[in-house]
């Protein structure tokens, strides 16, 4: 597998010398102060892989070209968004970036409630507290319904939440559920946040799907004939949020996804930390499933909590099985290189490390510390040659001579 390492650009503080120290050899990155649907022209993507090669390291993928809402909508001047992708596309391909991840989260994306949550090792994490966020929805947003949402138990929870909520506590819980994480493709204060979900009343998760089916045979052609490999990222929680519906959360969103157009260009980025949110996904069982499909990897863990709540946990150490996910991914990789497949190298991170030691009192992107991640990177390829050592047949060199009739 790849090792890469997600850098914000130059004003990233966590430099390339230190994702070289980590022992990375591929970055992923996009432009990040391109976030409202804007072409991305080949010169600025030149120079962001200019950047990243003068350092010695390779732009492994773009993560991620924003999708414009009013694509995800349907609606407004959505098909020139997509003509904007399509050309953006183009000059990532030109440029010689070959995966590419992209989201079709509604309006507010990936949502925390908390972005310093200490752990048990007085580390922090990042964490969705479920009773939080539906105390935020019902009675801080005050979204229109919204009780129709939640069960009598759980609005009665989120009400004894609220009600001993600081208001410091609760303009904290704003500003981490509305005001941005890394990545997003805005920020929102409290009015502008209702009038988005305005533009979602009455729309179902079958219309949402089928608005991600009509993108997807929009752009999977143009992919395809470009040589570029895409990759959507599931839901981030995969569950239903402030009314909006999700559409990456299972194996049948998977199976919906990939049957609108029936390529390896079109394909899926295989978070282990937003699949494994949900119980009822089997990891290993939908790696076998869409293996070939699967061009990017996000070895992130979770520990669930009863409630729905989730916290970011130690790489090797939730509620997923991540030595038999990297195994599974392993034989996948095998399988390519045996049929002589170019993209048999599949590109894989170390997401949302916890902020640890030095970093703690250091400015950073939630969810991207240095110390963090360079630590569940080094338990991640811990784990990839032990793996390899066990069973010699994953390893890249003893499956190119079988490939090859040696003996």
């Amino acid at each position: 597998m790849k090792e890469t390492w997600r850098w914000f650009g130059p004003d990233d503080p966590v430099t390339l010398n230190y994702v070289k120290q980590a022992g990375a050899t591929g970055v992923v990155s996009a432009l990040h102060h391109l976030y409202r649907g804007e072409v991305w022209s080949l010169r600025d993507v030149e120079k962001r892989k200019l950047e990243i090669e003068a350092a010695g390291l390779s732009w492994s993928v773009v993560e991620s070209v924003p999708v414009h809402n009013s694509i995800k909508l349907r609606s407004g001047p959505y098909r020139q968004y997509i003509s904007a992708w399509k050309d953006s596309l183009a000059a990532i391909a030109k440029a010689g970036v070959k995966v590419v991840c992209y989201n079709f989260m509604p309006v507010i994306d990936w949502t925390r409630t908390d972005l310093r949550w200490q752990l048990p090792s007085t580390g922090y994490a990042l964490r969705f507290d479920f009773t939080d966020f539906a105390a935020y929805d019902l009675f801080i947003l005050k979204r229109k319904n919204a009780e129709d949402d939640y069960l009598p138990t759980q609005v009665a929870s989120a009400l004894d939440r609220f009600e001993r909520m600081s208001p410091t506590r609760q303009e904290a819980l704003e500003c981490n559920i509305i005001a941005g994480l890394p990545g997003h493709e805005a920020s929102y204060d409290r009015e502008k946040l209702r009038n988005e979900l305005d533009g979602y009343n009455g729309m179902s998760a079958h219309d949402l799907r089928a608005n991600l089916v009509s993108f997807v045979r929009d752009v999977a052609p143009v992919a395809q004939e470009l040589g570029v490999r895409l990759g959507i990222h599931p839901d981030d929680p995969p569950i239903p949020v402030l009314g909006l519906p999700r559409v990456v959360s299972t194996a049948d969103d998977c199976r919906a996804i990939l049957d609108a157009f029936k390529s390896t260009a079109n394909g899926l980025t295989f978070c282990v930390g937003s699949y494994g949110v949900r119980p009822d996904n089997d990891l290993l069982g939908m790696i076998r499933e869409f293996a070939e499909h699967i061009h990017f990897v996000h070895l992130r863990q979770v520990a669930r909590e009863p409630d729905g709540s989730f916290h970011e946990a130690e790489h090797l150490n939730g509620s997923s099985d991540m030595v038999g996910v990297i195994h599974a991914l392993l034989c996948e990789e095998a399988r390519r290189r045996g049929q002589g497949r170019g993209d048999s190298e599949i590109p894989m991170r170390s997401d949302h490390g916890h902020l640890l030691a030095d970093d703690i009192g250091r400015t950073g992107y939630p969810g991207y510390p240095l110390i963090g991640r360079l630590k569940g990177l080094a338990e991640l390829r811990g784990v990839i040659h032990g793996l390899r050592h066990a069973f010699p047949e994953l390893a890249e060199q003893t499956t190119l001579l079988s490939a090859l009739g040696a003996n």
